[in-house]
């Protein structure tokens, strides 16, 4: 079951979180969390004709959402890291994973999660050279303005001395031109869909947002 909505993700960004998590329980899975898959099944069979839209219209400019769940899971307080790509208003590209460390502070996890949306940003500039389009700047927004500060200064403080240095090539792109990091308010923060869990207002805010829409 859980095999076969990994494969659905790939058209349904929607359910990547929930999804997700359930995965995490492969290996010694119990009945509730049987119940929670059944749950997600239940949703698809309700949205049968939910999917992304690509329209023709419209602007080509990369861009790209990035957020984390600080301490999110309930059991060992491991975080949760989203994003999400864009070629206008078209959703290409996103991700969700947990990580194996556990966060001292939302600078912390706000800074990684930008770190890996950067990666894929750079993945995909390379990809449309090869098409003839150069993305300097990509903006990606990010909610979290102590994340965007140490971005910017290259000293070391208490918020940044105990992350890891594979992580601070978001600063040398930056401060090379390929990417800039830009302050959306929490409510547009659109990589919130592949964090955590909403309530049914938020959650279509979201997929409607990204451009998932009912194809009747």
């Amino acid at each position: 079951m859980i095999g076969s909505l990994m494969y659905l993700t790939a058209s349904r960004p929607d359910i990547m979180y929930v999804v997700c998590v359930c995965a995490r329980y492969q290996s010694d899975p119990k009945e509730s969390h049987l119940l929670a898959v059944k749950r997600i099944f239940r949703y698809l069979k309700g949205k049968p004709n939910l999917g992304l839209w690509y329209p023709y219209e419209g602007n080509f400019e990369l861009y790209s959402y990035s957020d984390s769940d600080f301490g999110g899971c309930a059991l060992d307080r491991k975080w949760t890291t989203g994003g999400c790509q864009f070629l206008g208003p078209r959703l290409v590209s996103w991700q969700c994973k947990k990580q194996t460390n556990v966060s001292v502070s939302t600078a912390e996890a706000e800074y990684i999660a930008a770190s890996e949306g950067c990666s894929q940003v750079l993945w995909l500039q390379n990809q449309l050279l090869d098409y003839g389009f150069n993305f300097l700047k990509t903006p990606i927004y990010i909610d979290n303005t102590a994340a965007m500060f140490i971005t910017a200064n290259p000293v070391q403080h208490s918020k940044t001395k105990h992350i890891e240095i594979r992580y601070h090539f978001l600063r040398d792109n930056s401060e090379k031109g390929l990417i800039i990091l830009i302050k959306v308010h929490t409510d547009k923060q659109l990589a919130d869909l592949f964090t955590k869990s909403f309530l049914s207002g938020r959650f279509e805010f979201l997929i409607q947002s990204i451009g998932l829409i009912n194809h009747d």
